[in-house]
């Protein structure tokens, strides 16, 4: 707990707590949908992801190919190179409803897949 100061008394550090003003971002993490894809082989899987409409969501990917992979999108535009063995992620704005493509700038031709908000 953060201790009280002259400037914020402990009653007012209390209720913040209380009221989830202070929350600890591992709280805030934990609480946002996470959807896990894999690249592996030049492809991504799955290749379509369900995801809740008007929610924020947090993409995690694991890259399996041998060299490096970019993961992008161009609405919302979004871009995350993974180098091999290495996961990493990226938190997306809520999406409305709607497919939404992803593609992997290093095989273009066949790392493809889309988001679906519902």
């Amino acid at each position: 707990m953060i201790p009280a100061s002259p400037m914020i008394p402990a009653t007012v550090l209390a209720a913040a707590f209380a009221f989830g003003a202070l929350a600890t971002p591992a709280v805030a993490r934990a609480e946002m949908p996470t959807f896990e894809v894999v690249a592996e082989n030049g492809r991504f899987t799955p290749e379509t992801i369900e995801v809740p409409a008007n929610t924020r969501f947090r993409l995690q990917l694991t890259n399996r190919n041998a060299g490096p992979e970019e993961f992008e999108t161009s609405s919302p535009f979004k871009e995350l190179v993974v180098g091999p063995g290495v996961t990493r992620s990226t938190i997306f704005p809520p999406l409305k409803p709607g497919t939404y493509p992803f593609f992997g700038e290093f095989h273009p031709e066949t790392a493809k897949g889309r988001f679906v908000a519902k």
